[in-house]
């Protein structure tokens, strides 16, 4: 297929304006490698990565393809303590506790933002893009990484915080629709009830900004991949379809649920992580949320909840696990990641015939 905005594929060096979403515990080496050989921009999620974690994936992408990826990073501000609050969502989650037979002061592990050691690593391995989530980090990391000829791309929830991108300096803006799944990637915003969906979204940051605007949210076949283009978009970021696929990492319990799920399954909740996210509604989201003024800032409210998403899984329930998912999990393939991209683009080509009649 010939694509007539050449913007993305120039930018990148890719194929076809597709981005795999990094999707932080389900994106794989394997899912980056191959949607970058289909001609797409693959994508290691190193959100829940130490920088050991993000070194071996990097090799492994590295040596599994010569082409060009993306890795993705959160670049959340550290919360200001609060013990009070802590204390109440510990007492929220008291019962759940009790029933799972974990010790009151049971913790998970916290994550980590985008620092100065991996700014280091990007700066050895040298991917031709990073992108971030929240917001950027720190000017200076930025500033390492655009002169090593790195390219920037950060998510935006309006249009107002993508103009706040391109002032920054980034090379184009993920425009992220409400229906998209997992985290929101707002930051100079905090209510979720006014969050755009994809539709009415993208042509407002198209008119917005002068850079590329890649639209995210409820994409997942080639009908989708068309009316982002026709808004004005120059490339879509795709993430729930790719969920099935083999090389996805989604866990069997995450795949069940993904399988049954449809477009009236999923909500925005901040009671997994303390920051507003989309995932299917299970026990957890109906009982306490799906928004929570207890659960502490991100992401602190994971370190209590994650004792009870591995205690449940160990007994086959999903009644404390992430489902993170967009608003289309229907659209989700059981298929081999090259096989769907390649797909992706004869249903967009079909696609943008019938529109031309």
């Amino acid at each position: 297929m010939k694509w007539q905005d050449r913007r993305l594929l120039d930018l990148f060096g890719i194929e076809h304006p597709i981005l795999q979403a990094p999707m932080a515990g389900v994106t794989s080496p394997q899912m980056a490698i191959a949607t970058s050989e289909a001609g797409g921009l693959g994508s290691i999620a190193a959100a829940m990565l130490t920088p050991e974690g993000t070194r071996q994936e990097l090799q492994m992408v590295k040596q599994g393809t010569g082409r060009p990826f993306n890795i993705n990073f959160f670049a959340h501000k550290a919360p200001t303590a609060d013990a009070a609050r802590d204390v109440r969502w510990r007492q929220r989650l008291a019962k759940y506790y009790a029933e799972l037979g974990l010790a009151p002061d049971a913790k998970g592990p916290s994550r980590a933002a985008f620092d100065a050691s991996f700014c280091d690593l990007l700066l050895e391995f040298l991917p031709k893009v990073a992108s971030f989530h929240f917001g950027l980090p720190d000017g200076t990391l930025v500033k390492r990484l655009k002169a090593a000829k790195i390219l920037i791309l950060c998510s935006a929830t309006t249009a107002e915080e993508a103009r706040w991108l391109e002032g920054e300096g980034v090379d184009a803006v993920i425009a992220q629709g409400a229906e998209a799944g997992g985290h929101r990637g707002m930051f100079l915003v905090d209510d979720i009830s006014r969050q755009a969906g994809t539709m009415a979204l993208v042509p407002q940051v198209v008119d917005a900004v002068k850079v590329p605007v890649i639209a995210a949210g409820g994409i997942g076949d080639g009908r989708g991949i068309a009316a982002a283009l026709a808004l004005g978009a120059a490339g879509v970021q795709i993430g729930t379809a790719f969920m099935l696929t083999p090389e996805a990492k989604t866990a069997p319990l995450h795949r069940a649920a993904l399988k049954q799920a449809n477009d009236n399954s999923t909500t925005l909740t901040n009671v997994f992580t303390g920051r507003p996210a989309r995932g299917i509604v299970n026990r957890i989201v109906r009982e306490i949320g799906p928004m929570s003024a207890d659960a502490p800032a991100f992401p602190l409210a994971a370190e209590a909840t994650q004792p009870m998403r591995g205690a449940a899984e160990a007994k086959g329930s999903t009644d404390f696990t992430p489902l993170w998912s967009g608003q289309a999990p229907t659209l989700a393939r059981e298929m081999p990641v090259g096989e769907m991209v390649a797909k992706l683009v004869t249903e967009t080509d079909a696609a943008l015939r019938r529109t031309r009649g």
